[in-house]
């Protein structure tokens, strides 16, 4: 049975630069929605927004800003872990 290096290389494309690109992009367009909806879409109050359009930013921006986060979270972890690999080996 060959043996396995100790200290692996990161691979060459492990999705790290994809989970970044799309974290940045979804919690871009969640915050732009948040923006949109505060400043052109008529804003919102306790018991929600104002208009139709405002409601559909609304969601948007609360569907886009936790899945964004968590997508960005994923993939600074990975860029930190293989940039440890990185200088370990």
């Amino acid at each position: 049975m060959p043996e396995r290096p100790l200290n692996p290389e990161p691979a060459q494309d492990d999705g790290t630069r994809q989970l970044l690109q799309w974290g940045v992009s979804i919690v871009g367009a969640g915050l732009l929605a948040g923006l949109l909806l505060v400043t052109v879409l008529g804003g919102f109050s306790p018991t929600g927004a104002h208009t139709n359009a405002g409601w559909l930013a609304l969601i948007v921006a609360l569907m886009c800003l936790p899945f964004g986060s968590l997508l960005l979270a994923l993939g600074v972890a990975k860029w930190l872990r293989n940039r440890a690999i990185t200088r370990r080996g």
